[in-house]
């Protein structure tokens, strides 16, 4: 099981259009230390010099780095790099369909007097509303002919990844970061951030445990064409609780319809995108500009690329 290796670049800019006095940020830019996924180097790099900053782990066991700024700066740029292995992990048929009925996943999160065991505890901060994430009749009833008595619980769950596939489009003008989820069931349209969320929804809705993942796609430029820098995106996907399979969770990824192997690289693990914004914070000052964010996504076997070329600054709502 050979990995397969990639070098990501994340550059974030912020031209605030006038002074800001003070500020404070909170970067989930790090990668997440995971079984199938080795991180061989990564830094962040800041400009201006923020006056404090701190490296830590998030209540999800996520590395977060907090940074603060106390002197006036009309500017911010953010840049993580990082080399990055990932190892062969997809599922296979069996695993799903030996996967436990999705009725007794749910009765094993459902609250009793007993002691419950330490992975279904860690799996119920899951399973309630969160700040993106509703839980509501209507998202039950969308999800129910996916989950039929006694179907597997990750059968289920791609079912209902294939389904949101199938009846959703992909629209980056038809929604915001604030855009209800029940919103996004109504008008069948979003981006990547929509469908993680309305999946985690029904899921949760049924009674089930689901995560928010944020990280990296790999992109393919068109046959002949080259690679562009700053050209790719942050992504999110879904991971659904699953005792007894691999690390206990298993990845669903409804914009894509598949489950995540060598090709998805994983940043941070949520309740929803509020957890796990790639930056967050507070400023005094400033015009309100959107930031500039760039991607690129490269792995490390290909053909160097050429030099010379420019990021190709692309405006990502997801970290306004």
């Amino acid at each position: 099981m050979e990995p397969v290796r990639y070098h990501v670049l994340h550059e974030t800019r912020y031209d605030y259009g006038s002074t800001i006095s003070l500020s404070q940020q909170q970067l989930h830019l790090s990668p997440r230390f995971l079984p199938w996924q080795q991180i061989v180097e990564q830094r962040i790099d800041i400009e201006p010099a923020p006056t404090w900053r701190r490296d830590g782990q998030d209540a999800f066991g996520n590395p977060v780095t907090w940074i603060s700024f106390h002197a006036p700066h009309d500017h911010l740029c953010i840049r993580s790099t990082m080399n990055i292995a990932v190892l062969p992990h997809l599922p296979d048929a069996a695993m799903l369909a030996e996967s436990m009925p999705w009725e007794a996943v749910r009765e094993r999160l459902a609250y009793d007097s007993s002691a419950p065991e330490a992975e279904d505890l860690d799996a119920v901060r899951f399973l309630f509303e969160s700040p993106h994430v509703r839980v509501k009749h209507e998202l039950a009833d969308y999800a129910a002919d996916c989950f039929p008595p006694g179907t597997p619980v990750l059968v289920g769950a791609k079912k209902l990844m294939s389904k949101i596939f199938d009846e959703f489009e992909f629209d980056p003008e038809a929604t915001t970061v604030s855009t209800p989820v029940l919103e996004v069931l109504e008008n069948k349209r979003g981006v990547c951030q929509d469908f993680a969320h309305l999946m985690i929804a029904c899921l949760r809705a049924l009674g089930l445990s689901a995560r928010y993942v944020s990280g990296y796609l790999l992109t393919r430029p068109p046959p002949g064409k080259p690679r562009l820098i700053g050209a790719d995106a942050s992504h999110a996907w879904v991971s659904v609780y699953a005792p007894g399979s691999t690390d206990n969770w298993v990845d669903f990824d409804p914009t894509n319809n598949l489950l995540p192997d060598t090709e998805h690289i994983t940043l941070a693990i949520g309740r929803d995108f509020t957890d796990i914004s790639p930056l967050r914070g507070i400023i005094l000052g400033g015009g309100g500009a959107e930031p500039e964010v760039a991607v690129t996504v490269v792995p490390l076997d290909e053909e160097e690329m050429p030099a010379g070329l420019l990021a190709v600054p692309v405006v990502d709502k997801a970290e306004a």
